[in-house]
């Protein structure tokens, strides 16, 4: 079996994004608005239909048998607006998440996002996170960790701000995938910069605190191939031996995706990371939609360059599958 954890809804019908258009509209006229969580109006027809033509078809022209699902990353805008701003709209597409495993149980396994924002306590998140596991069968979460936009003026991740969201994941036995949204920052270009630079500060901030030993169970995701940290992975060994800092112990808790686009990229990844660290995903369909001209395929399509790695069968069927299984316990049920 072929399972994706990385996949995002960003193929969403217009009616999804007009409702947050208007939404921020009215924020933005007045920050402190409160508003009403409200109703958009999706039909199935329209989900089918927003699916089909895309994840689906990809799906099953790449081979792809499972994809972990979650809303819209670039869409969690966690800056936007106030607390009530991001918890009716987080509620919204984690409930469109729901609907999307629900009309194709074979093809998705649902993540949700949390209403991170800045300057508000965890405690929303931890809520929201306990809703999406306990009632609707959610198997992990996407978590920010710069809410403010790419300002990071926030708690860094081993502050203890976070500590109950990171309890809550220990207890309920789910990962959390390290995911920035939009970039309001014009210094970081949002699917380029952004992102991996938050992948990279993420591992840096866990590996320096050393906190992650006080969760024996936590894990996250760090996607995008780990941002830099497999290409500089001798820089972040030689500072732990030079720092006294736990590098191995932390990689009981941290794992990273094959979101790399080319060949080189994914043939290093499996060279320097644990084997039984790498998870395979392809983020289809997200922030790279193009066919690469020098080899033909997408180059999103990231099972080409697994299925071509110099690895033996027991280490794809690994990064395919079981690694994923253990990472996310609850996909099973």
């Amino acid at each position: 079996m072929v399972i994706d954890c990385h996949g995002h809804y960003t193929t969403t019908p217009p009616s999804v994004g007009e409702w947050r258009k208007a939404q921020t509209a009215e924020v933005e006229a007045d920050p402190l608005h409160v508003g009403e969580k409200g109703v958009i109006n999706v039909s199935d027809d329209q989900i089918r239909e927003s699916l089909e033509g895309a994840q689906l078809k990809f799906q099953r022209e790449r081979g792809t048998d499972l994809t972990i699902f979650s809303p819209r990353a670039s869409w969690m805008g966690h800056h936007l607006g106030n607390e009530y701003t991001s918890l009716f709209w987080t509620e919204h597409q984690n409930e469109l998440i729901r609907r999307c495993c629900d009309l194709f149980p074979e093809n998705f396994a649902p993540v949700c996002q949390l209403p991170q924002s800045p300057g508000v306590a965890i405690d929303s998140s931890v809520h929201e996170l306990r809703r999406c596991v306990q009632e609707m069968g959610f198997i992990g979460c996407n978590v920010n960790p710069d809410p403010s936009g790419g300002l990071w003026n926030g708690p860094p991740l081993w502050n203890r701000y976070w500590w109950p969201l990171w309890e809550a994941m220990q207890e309920l036995d789910v990962p959390g995938m390290i995911h920035v949204s939009t970039s309001c920052n014009e210094h970081f270009f949002t699917t380029g910069s952004h992102y991996l630079g938050a992948d990279t500060t993420a591992f840096v901030q866990a590996l320096t605190s050393g906190f992650m030993s006080s969760f024996p169970g936590l894990r996250w995701v760090i996607p995008h191939g780990g941002g830099a940290v497999p290409y500089h992975c001798g820089r972040f060994k030689g500072l732990a031996q030079d720092k006294g800092w736990d590098f191995d112990g932390l990689m009981d808790h941290i794992w990273f995706d094959t979101c790399v686009y080319h060949q080189p990229g994914i043939d290093l990844l499996v060279d320097v990371v644990p084997m039984e660290n790498v998870l395979f995903a392809s983020e289809m369909v997200g922030a790279v939609r193009g066919i690469d001209p020098d080899t033909g395929n997408y180059f999103d399509d990231t099972k080409v360059y697994i299925d071509a790695a110099n690895i033996t069968d027991a280490d794809r069927a690994a990064i395919y599958e079981s690694n994923i299984r253990r990472v996310y316990p609850r996909l099973g049920a």
